[in-house]
């Protein structure tokens, strides 16, 4: 979807590579056919000379007859590969929200049928000076709508509605007093632009989405941000890591992408920045990190793509990203 003008700047950063230069191979005598529609590819080329893995799986919004949903577990976690045999053996399942390992919740918004049924959490207690307050980012989600187009926002829940509230603007964090921001406060300006309050929000009527953030990619260019959305600390974001991203191209690709890291001398991952140069060499018009590290996992007709970095294998998590077939859309209650 076409984006307003941005009012505030995330980081805009040079390439450190050459993107482009990475040789994708078509991976499907590995992982068997694929629905009509779904493609997948894989490199190992190596990365600013240090050695690299990937694989992503292209699934076109436009086909009809393909179905992009979501799962989640209650009040505990299940691996990818659990998710696959509880969601009907999806061709693709992708883990997606940052969560709680003490109470299993997810972290980010998820949607299923056009409703909310996870959100985001409340707000990150202040440091120093600001040890009273609450820090209040608005993380970013992809969601696809009825018409089967993508979008990326910066997004606002509250648990008293169906639908998310978002903005098409990377805002700086809202500070106050109180754990939980007031819908209102969200709704009717949380900065100042030219002097005057901004009205920011609006409800987003997306039928399948999920969060995560930072923001990787906009309007085609690197477009990282991280200090609006308080992701990660310091010089993190030019970490190597595993990494899970999703994007999208104005042709009506969708794109979700895992990269292997933590496995020294084979894979060891990609920056925040180098994923997000990828999703521009893919021709993607907006992409969005997910959880990473030891959940990164790609499921294709369940198989594992990259190496999981978790030193149990596939690690539980909440929550998941699928993509099937609609007469495969049978879910398997556990």
């Amino acid at each position: 979807m076409n984006k307003k003008l941005k009012a505030f700047t995330g980081l805009f950063l040079l390439p450190l590579f050459c993107a482009a230069q990475l040789s994708w191979e078509n991976a499907e005598s590995v992982t068997g056919p694929l629905p009509e529609g779904i493609h997948v590819y894989h490199t190992s080329t190596p990365v600013n000379g240090k050695p690299f893995k990937a694989w992503y799986a292209e699934i076109d919004l436009r086909n009809s007859s393909l179905e992009c949903d979501t799962d989640t577990s209650y009040k505990r976690r299940l691996t990818p590969g659990d998710f696959y045999n509880k969601s009907g053996q999806p061709a693709i399942v992708l883990n997606a929200t940052f969560f709680s390992f003490g109470t299993n919740q997810n972290l980010n918004l998820v949607m299923k049928k056009g409703r909310l049924i996870s959100y985001n959490s409340t707000g990150v207690k202040g440091k120093g000076e600001d040890s009273m307050m609450y820090l209040h980012s608005f993380p970013s989600a992809i969601g696809i709508d009825k018409k089967r187009r993508a979008d990326i926002a910066w997004t606002f829940t509250d648990s008293n509605s169906r639908k998310p509230l978002a903005t098409q603007l990377a805002v700086p964090p809202v500070k106050t007093e109180s754990r939980n921001i007031d819908r209102e406060l969200a709704v009717t300006g949380t900065t100042i632009v030219g002097g005057r309050p901004l009205s920011l929000l609006e409800k987003w009527n997306m039928k399948t989405a999920i969060g995560g953030g930072p923001v990787l990619v906009q309007d085609g260019r690197v477009y990282i941000t991280n200090n609006e959305e308080i992701k990660f600390t310091g010089k993190a974001i030019n970490d190597a890591h595993p990494r899970t991203a999703m994007g999208y191209t104005k042709e009506g690709k969708l794109i979700v992408l895992a990269v292997e890291g933590r496995n020294p001398g084979t894979a060891e991952g990609a920056t925040l920045t180098e994923l997000a140069e990828i999703f521009v060499a893919l021709n993607c018009v907006e992409a969005l990190n997910l959880d990473g590290g030891g959940s990164s996992c790609l499921l294709v007709n369940g198989k594992e793509t990259i190496k999981p970095s978790d030193k149990t294998g596939q690690r539980p998590v909440p929550a998941v990203f699928v993509v099937r077939t609609r007469h495969s859309s049978r879910q398997v209650n556990k």
